[in-house]
């Protein structure tokens, strides 16, 4: 990490602002600007955060739900207790069943909203990376789909690229609403962008019907 990628970081005007308001991460004003504009996180409901650390989309979560409503936040990484707030997390890979049997356990099975913020590490090469943040999103997806209320909502992050069309029919399969979006808070240098998914249909996708056999071929 270089002393410039610092210092243009430090004056980030989300950075300071993250700090002056106790975030935990620049990237709380995203999900704050994505909720201002879908009102996703609604008094009372019940999220699951993929990918969560270091807690600062968790932070956002709670404020907006309320006491009455339930966060849970799962990363590879440990997340730090978020004071004053019925937050939980775990550490566990969502790429993994047994992550994710237990977050299904956590929940009750099911959950009004789910977010995802995943991202792998970026390497530089951009169709890589594409495909690393589509696999991440293709998990995301399956774990809403299990988890989901009818009418619930998900939000995750993707890199754009050529893999995002089929994404977005997988998505459209099984929510009424989708739209994307790139919060201000978002860097101009960033290929990422937000996947808004509202009014889950509560049932699965239909399978691709098998093509008919032909008997007169041999």
């Amino acid at each position: 990490m270089s002393n410039n990628w610092v210092q243009q970081h430090r004056r980030d005007y989300y950075y300071r602002k993250a700090k002056q308001l106790d975030y935990r991460s620049r990237a709380s004003f995203k999900l704050i600007q994505i909720d201002d504009r879908f009102d996703i996180l609604k008094e009372g409901r019940s999220v699951v955060d993929l990918g969560a650390a270091p807690g600062g989309w968790l932070q956002v979560a709670a404020e907006r739900i309320g006491p009455e409503g339930r966060v849970i936040g799962v990363d590879l990484q440990p997340i730090a207790p978020i004071e004053g707030t019925m937050v939980e997390t775990i550490i566990g890979d969502v790429r993994k069943q047994e992550t994710v049997d237990r977050l299904l356990y956590m929940i009750g099975g099911k959950v009004d909203v789910v977010l995802s913020d995943m991202a792998t590490n970026i390497s530089g090469q951009y169709a890589m990376d594409h495909a690393r943040s589509i696999e991440l999103c293709d998990h995301a997806l399956a774990f809403a789909r299990k988890t989901l209320v009818p009418g619930g909502c998900m939000v995750l992050k993707v890199f754009e690229g050529d893999m995002m069309r089929d994404l977005l029919k997988q998505i459209r399969a099984s929510f009424r609403e989708v739209k994307l979006h790139a919060p201000k808070a978002s860097r101009s240098s960033s290929s990422e962008i937000y996947v808004i998914a509202r009014d889950f249909k509560g049932e699965a996708p239909p399978r691709p019907q098998a093509a008919p056999v032909n008997s007169d071929r041999c």
